[in-house]
């Protein structure tokens, strides 16, 4: 049963690291040298925790650590599993269900995508304001257990505009703006063709990838705060003449890593003055 499992990840991981956890990060592609600036962290591989896949996608090293940034401890997945490994979209989401039996109230999570609207192009940080499925299937689909979240869950906001505001501001004082875009998320693994892409364009998508979405959904069914923040590491199939390749992907997202770093970054310190910060329960005991 997937709340028995996620349980038992949660009680392990708070066995190695106790105490409660603000919020949790997942890093995409090329994204992982955020993890540096955890201090104490504790690490664990995502082979000695249960019921925990192992990546297969390069840039994605696959390791659990827990550790503080301005004084909030977060738990930051560093490497995630797809739909287009092969996993089943429970295996996917298995993380944001752990977060949730842990008492994580937030998630913050990244990804590299393709950019599709003029105005993203290469380079650029989109903050998330709502999404496309074209996966085929939600991450809900089966039996519902009410422990997890509701069976029919409101949609209206995955992504929190309270956290939103609160990136934007932080931008700013970074130096830069953060423009809001639509996801549209694909099953892949292959990239996009170009009539796929205007099709997208069409139906109001912004940026376009092949992760995040389930996430997003399992989290606001387990009732956490979302703040999606992603990479446009190239443009889509069809608006640049050249080829898409997996390389080009890592590449960009470690050009502009840091200064999604620095922005991920103050968006935690501004967290960690929060009344809530840190103050979440620890999991109960495995039924």
């Amino acid at each position: 049963m997937l709340y028995t499992r996620a349980s038992e990840a949660a009680n392990v991981i708070a066995g190695r690291a106790p105490g409660p956890i603000g919020a949790g990060v997942v890093l995409g592609s090329g994204l992982g040298g955020l993890a540096d600036r955890l201090s104490d962290p504790v690490a664990m591989p995502y082979a000695e925790l249960p019921h925990f896949p192992m990546t297969t996608v390069a840039g994605h090293p696959g390791r659990l650590l827990i550790g503080g940034i301005g004084g909030l401890r977060v738990a930051m997945f560093q490497g995630r599993f797809h739909h287009y490994e092969g996993h089943d979209l429970e295996c996917v989401t298995f993380p944001i269900r752990v977060l949730h039996r842990l008492g994580v109230p937030r998630v913050i999570l990244t990804a590299a995508t393709g950019g599709i609207r003029d105005d993203l192009g290469p380079g650029s940080i989109v903050c998330l304001s709502d999404h496309l499925n074209l996966m085929g299937v939600s991450p809900l689909r089966g039996r519902n257990d009410d422990r997890l979240g509701p069976r029919f869950l409101d949609l209206s906001e995955v992504y929190s505009s309270r956290l939103r505001s609160l990136a934007r501001e932080e931008a700013a004082r970074l130096g830069f703006v953060l423009p809001e875009g639509v996801y549209a998320c694909m099953p892949g693994p292959n990239y996009e063709t170009p009539a796929e892409i205007r099709m997208l364009r069409a139906l109001g998508a912004d940026v376009v990838g092949m992760s995040t979405v389930p996430e997003a959904i399992v989290a606001r069914h387990s009732g956490l705060e979302v703040l999606g923040l992603v990479i446009v590491t190239n443009w889509a199939a069809g608006i640049s003449p050249a080829p898409l390749s997996h390389a080009e992907v890592i590449e960009a997202s470690l050009a502009v890593g840091g200064r999604l770093a620095d922005l991920i970054d103050a968006v935690l310190r501004r967290l960690s003055t929060e009344p809530d910060a840190g103050r979440s329960p620890v999991p109960v005991p495995v039924p």
